[in-house]
């Protein structure tokens, strides 16, 4: 085939391994969708799972990542198509990409309304639902804990149990993913004599912070958890990403960390069977989920 004048653009799409390089033009897809994150919340996004880029006319024009949860399930985020070239089927491309690159796992990922049609296409169901709610709050009223049951931070003997804890509640086997929180995040856990019943981890993230993942035996002690971090921080704007089932909503509300989006979760296989004796009421992001 002969080759392009170098006065035509070559509009051809390829697809390649998302680079570390790549992240500056992943975080400008990111912030044209308005979504949050900075440069500084992507690069370890990627350094944990694997991206995909489709690249046309030299430009990065689609995007995902994948993050193994073991050797069964997988997450999956970032999907974003350039604004100006949606309606080509760059998407559905993508998409296909990552879904053979990853296997026979099962794969979790949440949706915004605009991939929920091209997700159900591909086989993926609606399961649940991520709810969004931040904001400041200014006045956070301390939530009691059983006789017995004391807050404290997370200590370097902790890490272990405390990803036991996530895994147990989620289902999702990520030592990676939980090694590296930890070693970012602030954390808290419900300790009763010993034994670890709840952990909410605190991190910088988007236009604030965000609290999350939230573990908890029941609702009464995730506020607890909430709460301490909201407190501490009275004033400054604070994430979470709560789970459909956390009963969390209006009380969140109340506190001035409203509502302001929804996705919905999505499975394509069979969905991860938690473990534990505690429930997962805020997720890290909705992205790694």
């Amino acid at each position: 085939m002969a080759a392009l004048p170098d006065t035509v653009p070559d509009n051809r799409m390829s697809l390649r391994a998302m680079e570390e390089g790549d992240i500056p033009a992943v975080h400008a897809l990111s912030k044209a969708e308005k979504w949050p994150h900075r440069v500084d919340d992507l690069a370890p996004m990627l350094a944990l799972g694997h991206g995909i880029v489709a690249e046309m006319g030299g430009k990065i024009v689609g995007t995902t990542i994948w993050w193994p949860c073991g050797d069964k399930v997988a997450t999956l985020g970032i999907v974003i198509v350039s604004r100006t070239h949606r309606g080509a089927g760059i998407g559905r491309i993508v998409m296909e990409a990552v879904l053979d690159a990853i296997g026979d796992r099962t794969i979790l990922l949440n949706a915004t309304d605009d991939g929920l049609p091209l997700y159900r296409k591909l086989g993926f169901q609606g399961v649940s639902e991520i709810l969004q709610h931040q904001g400041a709050a200014f006045s956070v009223p301390i939530v009691p804990l059983e006789a017995g049951e004391r807050l404290r931070p997370v200590g370097l003997r902790d890490a272990d149990r405390v990803a036991a804890l996530v895994e147990g509640a989620t289902g999702l086997h990520r030592p990676a993913l939980m090694a590296a929180l930890l070693k970012k995040a602030r954390g808290v856990v419900i300790d009763r004599e010993g034994e670890l019943l709840g952990v909410a981890l605190f991190r910088r993230f988007g236009r604030g912070y965000v609290v999350g993942p939230v573990v908890a035996p029941d609702p009464h002690r995730a506020r607890a958890l909430i709460s301490h971090w909201v407190g501490s921080r009275a004033g400054k704007f604070t994430r979470l990403d709560i789970t459909g089932e956390s009963r969390l909503g209006e009380w969140l509300d109340e506190l001035g960390l409203v509502r302001v989006g929804r996705v919905v979760t999505m499975v394509k296989g069979e969905p991860p069977v938690p473990t534990g004796p505690a429930h997962s009421f805020a997720i890290v992001s909705q992205a790694l989920g």
